[in-house]
């Protein structure tokens, strides 16, 4: 199954934002389509600023591909499950170095940004990726 119409067109890093008309989450999401970064996501970094993240992208919804782990991630993040068009089916404030948080509904995209974001970004919002350029 192709990847959804959502994120095809982006390549390295993105910005995203509540639609229509919110708030820009963050300006530096990074994309992550292949096995190794999906697997890594924010892993190894000491710490995250307020407009960086990352978007994981699935070809299909799941519930199983789209649960992920906190190891070597000393911060928390808010992670949000996204179906096919962008719209939040689930949330959580994730906390470091716990195994697994998976969604409770299939999802096709795993969105990992800074804790701050849960209070701007409701189950039953939707959300869109633009093209940015990586470097700040």
């Amino acid at each position: 199954m192709p990847e959804a119409e959502l994120t095809q067109s982006l390549r390295r890093m993105a910005a995203v934002r509540i639609v229509p008309g919110g708030d820009e989450l963050a300006r530096r999401v990074r994309i992550c389509r292949g096995e190794g970064g999906k697997f890594l996501g924010l892993m190894f970094r000491s710490q995250l600023a307020r407009d960086e993240g990352a978007v994981l992208i699935y070809t299909r919804p799941s519930r199983t591909m789209t649960s992920i782990h906190m190891f070597f991630v000393p911060f928390p993040l808010g992670v949000f499950w996204l179906d096919s068009q962008g719209t939040v089916v689930d949330r959580v404030r994730a906390l470091p170095w716990r195994p697994y948080y998976a969604s409770s509904v299939p999802a096709c995209y795993v969105l990992e940004l800074h804790p701050a974001t849960l209070d701007l970004l409701q189950i039953g919002y939707r959300v869109e990726f633009n093209e940015t350029n990586p470097r700040p």
